[in-house]
């Protein structure tokens, strides 16, 4: 099973950042960390990288019911959506597999509320 879902698409960064922040909306996801690691590498080791930035994303009714159900979920929590620039005009896009995630937490209780997450998470994807 892979941990990640992901699609390349033929626009800018920039706009494929938007792209994503747009379908997570409809999907009930907000953006709560963003991080651009390109921007980081630079500031800290002094290196050159390409575009790339992790979207913290949480949709907050299926966050509060999986802490409910295990109080130490928060370490997995946000799910992380990945915008990667691939030159060219071509961006990758790559959202964690909550399923793949829950797999290492032994609590059944968390089956439906990954399955759920997991399908909202493809059709961000899917429909880019």
């Amino acid at each position: 099973m892979e941990y990640y879902f992901t699609k390349t698409i033929n626009v800018s960064f920039e706009e494929a950042v938007q792209l994503v922040t747009e379908n997570l909306k409809t999907e009930g996801f907000g953006i709560i960390s963003e991080i651009n690691i390109h921007e980081k590498l630079n500031e800290k080791l002094g290196v050159t990288f390409k575009k790339y930035r992790i979207l913290g994303a949480c949709n907050p009714g299926y966050a509060h019911k999986a802490l409910l159900a295990e109080e130490k979920i928060g370490t997995m929590l946000p799910c992380n959506v990945i915008v990667i620039d691939q030159e060219n005009g071509q961006t990758e896009v790559s959202a964690v597999n909550p399923i793949a995630s829950m797999m290492a937490v032994r609590n059944p209780a968390l089956g439906p509320i990954a399955l759920e997450v997991t399908e909202k998470l493809k059709r961000v994807i899917e429909y880019l």
